[in-house]
């Protein structure tokens, strides 16, 4: 049976990501580690396959996904649209969030976070 979450093989490019996350990955990050948001374990760059997930909740198996404007280009969306049907077939459900809705107003932006992870956890 093949491995298909966190393979050995993508650990450098995981950590290179980590180490090179944007500024907006950084503002996510200071609230969702160490269980700062509802309690919940979030890793980051998390790989599922040959896709890696920005933020990953394994426990309730969940994948963040913070979007740059890039993500707006028709074949960024069209590549995201098929990761993410990909990834959702281990069970794992998808919230995305903008760069303009975390940097624009954090406060709103988290609270939008938490009220999904919510509606998640209560499925």
């Amino acid at each position: 049976m093949s491995k298909h979450f966190n393979r050995p093989e993508q650990k450098p490019i995981r950590r290179k990501l980590r180490r090179e996350q944007t500024y907006t990955e950084k503002v996510v990050w200071m609230q969702v580690r160490n269980r700062r948001l509802m309690g919940i374990k979030f890793k980051r760059q998390y790989s599922v396959d040959q896709y890696i997930i920005d933020f990953y909740a394994p426990d309730i198996k969940v994948a963040l996904e913070i979007d740059g404007d890039i993500h707006e280009l028709p074949e960024v969306k069209e590549n995201d649209e098929i990761r993410q049907k990909h990834i959702e077939q281990f069970g794992i459900q998808f919230i995305r969030l903008t760069n303009e809705e975390i940097l624009g107003n954090p406060n709103k932006a988290f609270t939008k976070l938490e009220k999904k992870l919510k509606e998640i956890i209560s499925q």
